[in-house]
C-alpha cells in the first residue's frame, strides 16, 4: 500500500508545482497622452480596451503587422521589426481617439513572453491588474460608487451642443471624449420640409447623438434662394429643447457660405418625434353632399366659360 500510495502523492505534488501562474496585466492610464506598446517579431500582444473601437494603421507597416478585435480586446502580432508607429484607437460609440505607439524588435534570447495590457481612464489607479488593493483604495472606491451623481456643471444641451459641432468642424484628434455621450442611429431620409416653412432653404439630418435623456441632432441646412438669409431659432417649427446654428446666415445659393448646421436638442426622444406633421392638401368638397359638390363643380365650370 505504501509503494502505491507515495508515488501517487509525488504525483499530484508534482503537478501542483508546476501549475502556471496567471499572467500579469499591465494596466497603462489613458491621459490624452499617446501610450507605448512595445512589440516582439512573432509574438502577439493583447491589448484589453472594453469598448468598441475602429484601428486606424498606417499604410507602410500594414504588411508587417496582423490586428485583430474582438470582444473588447486588440490583438497585435508583427512579423517584422517595426519602427515606432502610431496607431489610432477610435470609440465608435463616442467618437473618443486614444493613440497608441508601437515598435517591434526581434526577441532576444531569454526574454519573457509579453504582458497583456489593459487600458483605463486616467482616474484608474495604474497597478498591476489582479493585484490586491490597499484597505484605504477599496475605501474610496466604495464611497465614490456609493455617492449621489454630482450635478453637471454645464448644461446636457450645451455639453451635447458642443461636443456635435466637435464632431463636425475639429479635426478629430482634438475631439475632447466625453463619457456617458453615445451615437444614435438616425433616418437620413428623415423628411424636415416642416422645420423651416417660412425660408427657401433645403434640410439634411446628419447624425445624431444622446447624453442621458437628451438628444442634439445635427442638420445641415442649404440655402435654394439667390439672396442672403438670417437665421433665428424662433423661426424653427417643432418640439425643441435648444437649437443653435453654426452660422448666424447663409450665402446666396453658390457661396461658400451657402451651407450651415443647426444643432437640434430634444428631450425624451429623437428628431423625428419631435417635428410638426406635414399637412396635407385640403379639398373643401370632400365633406359635401353629392349634390352639393356637383352643383358647385357645375358653377365653377359657368364661371370659367364667362
Amino acid at each position: 500500500m505504501k509503494r502505491c500510495f507515495l508515488p501517487a502523492l509525488a504525483g499530484v505534488l508534482l503537478c501542483l508545482g508546476f501549475v502556471p501562474a496567471g499572467h500579469a496585466i499591465e494596466i497603462l492610464r489613458w491621459e490624452r497622452l499617446p501610450l507605448a506598446v512595445p512589440l516582439v517579431v512573432g509574438q502577439e500582444r493583447v491589448v484589453f480596451i472594453e469598448r468598441n473601437v475602429r484601428i486606424g494603421v498606417p499604410a507602410g507597416v500594414g504588411e508587417q503587422l496582423r490586428v485583430q478585435s474582438a470582444g473588447g480586446a486588440i490583438y497585435l502580432r508583427a512579423s517584422a521589426p517595426i519602427p515606432p508607429t502610431r496607431l489610432q484607437l477610435q470609440d465608435v460609440e463616442s467618437g473618443a481617439l486614444i493613440l497608441l505607439d508601437i515598435a517591434a524588435e526581434p526577441a532576444k534570447a531569454g526574454q519573457p513572453a509579453l504582458e497583456p495590457m489593459r487600458i483605463v481612464d486616467g482616474d484608474v489607479p495604474a497597478t498591476r491588474y489582479g493585484e490586491p488593493a490597499s484597505p484605504s483604495a477599496t475605501a474610496d472606491d466604495d464611497a465614490q460608487r456609493l455617492a449621489p451623481a454630482a450635478r453637471r456643471a454645464t448644461p446636457v444641451a450645451a455639453v451635447l451642443t458642443r461636443y456635435a459641432a466637435q464632431n463636425l468642424y475639429a479635426p478629430l484628434r482634438t475631439v475632447e471624449p466625453m463619457a456617458g455621450i453615445g451615437r444614435v442611429n438616425l433616418r437620413r431620409n428623415l423628411a424636415l420640409d416642416t422645420l423651416l416653412p417660412t425660408l427657401p432653404v433645403r434640410a439634411q439630418a446628419l447624425a445624431a447623438w444622446r447624453l442621458e435623456d437628451q438628444w442634439v441632432t445635427a442638420v445641415k441646412l442649404t440655402n435654394a434662394s439667390g439672396r442672403w438669409l438670417d437665421l433665428d431659432p424662433r423661426a424653427l417649427q417643432g418640439d425643441f429643447l435648444a437649437a443653435t446654428f453654426q452660422h448666424p446666415t447663409l450665402g446666396p445659393a453658390g457661396r461658400a457660405a451657402d451651407t450651415t448646421v443647426a444643432y437640434l436638442v430634444t428631450r425624451g426622444h429623437g428628431l423625428a418625434e419631435s417635428l410638426l406633421p406635414k399637412l396635407a392638401p385640403i379639398d373643401a368638397t370632400v365633406n359635401l353632399p353629392p349634390a352639393a359638390a356637383a352643383g358647385q363643380a357645375e358653377g365653377g365650370g359657368a364661371r370659367d366659360e364667362k
